[in-house]
């Protein structure tokens, strides 16, 4: 019987704990640039919250970088209850809703029939709603007026949802197309074979995959409409159907201006655009980080 010499084990053999890198250096100018940006874009805020609780005496006397002594509620309610903001703010949510939701809807079934579709002359028709998009809303003013005219939509919110839903969808159906052109045809071609039709295709396997994309889409469109102006301006002249900013702009005058109740107003238009995009922050985020759909 023989006896094995045990040798002794190499210490190059035994694998040394793992420690954690330390933070590159380098990080920290980025991360210093990167605070001095939130700060500065932060700002502006801060000063419209100050001076929307600040009374019109403390504004007169200490100016806009003041702090408040109080909290002084005076220029919130009178802005509410001198344009109703109740009425205006559910106008706004309308608007901006119906257009989010056709859209998406209207971006999804032309990029389907352009990404997947295979249409004969996709690239002039892509190319023809990303110009379309890029048209100035002064040099649509007129056509859409007298169209609205004629079709007794002036003046109704109707009119404005029509605007923007057709505009809006411009984009997202150049945005969708993109994404829907590197769309994996095995599964099509998959569901094909086990029965499905082409809406069946859509419904059960385009939108399920794409549905980050197009809550990102739909977050866009309502941002984008909540903050319109021009057109909502000259297609909405009554109180009863104005929007948000419209409410805002009829503030400013020539001669006089009331500072604290222009900072409650910007306030109150832009808290609801805050929560709503708070509110759907893991949407947008969650469509961004995807990427292609591969």
């Amino acid at each position: 019987m023989t006896l094995v010499e045990a040798k002794p084990v190499s210490s190059r053999a035994i694998p040394r704990p793992v420690r954690p890198h330390r933070r590159d250096r380098s990080r920290w100018p980025v991360l210093l640039v990167v605070a001095v940006l939130a700060v500065v874009m932060l700002l502006p805020f801060v000063i419209v919250l100050i001076n929307a609780i600040k009374t019109p005496g403390e504004y007169a006397t200490g100016g806009p970088l003041a702090l408040p002594h109080g909290f002084y509620t005076g220029g919130i309610t009178s802005f509410w209850t001198r344009v109703d903001f109740g009425r205006i703010l559910v106008n706004s949510m309308v608007i901006s809703g119906v257009v989010a939701v056709v859209a998406v809807l209207l971006s999804t079934l032309n990029a389907y029939a352009l990404g997947i579709g295979r249409i004969r002359g996709r690239v002039w028709i892509v190319a023809g709603f990303l110009v379309a998009n890029t048209l100035p809303q002064e040099g649509l003013i007129y056509p859409l007026y007298y169209l609205a005219k004629e079709l007794n939509l002036y003046d109704t919110v109707w009119s404005v949802i029509v605007v923007f839903a057709v505009i809006q969808s411009a984009f997202g159906t150049y945005l969708f197309t993109s994404v829907l052109s590197t769309f994996p045809r095995e599964l099509v071609e998959a569901a094909e074979i086990d029965g499905a039709g082409r809406w069946s295709v859509l419904w059960r396997v385009v939108v399920p995959i794409s549905r980050p994309t197009l809550g990102v889409l739909c977050v866009f469109f309502f941002i984008w409409t909540w903050n319109e102006l021009y057109i909502p301006m000259v297609m909405l002249v009554s109180n009863d159907n104005q929007t948000v900013p419209v409410a805002l702009s009829t503030l400013q005058g020539d001669k006089m201006m009331d500072a604290t109740m222009t900072s409650s107003s910007a306030l109150l238009g832009l808290l609801p655009a805050v929560v709503f995009f708070l509110i759907f922050q893991r949407t947008l985020s969650r469509g961004i980080t995807v990427g292609a759909v591969k």
